[in-house]
């Protein structure tokens, strides 16, 4: 991932889980919902989810960090 897209990213996510999580990036598939292994995602409107892995681009809105607990 881009060094200032990371910089940006950190200032603004919750903990590091939560980063790793939404910045992970696979060497197989491009997109986050083919991605077994991608678990959060956050949309262009700055909402994150959890990635249903059913072959579609679902997710389920999250208000809250999944690990830290904080209100995202």
């Amino acid at each position: 991932m881009e060094t200032s897209l990371v910089k940006n990213l950190t200032e603004k996510i919750c903990c590091n889980r939560m980063l790793e999580n939404i910045s992970h990036a696979c060497k197989i598939h491009n997109d986050p919902f083919d991605c077994p292994d991608h678990l959060i995602y956050k949309s262009k409107k700055n909402e994150f989810g959890i990635i249903i892995h059913d072959g579609g681009s679902s997710f389920i809105k999250i208000d809250y960090c999944p690990w830290c607990g904080k209100r995202l």
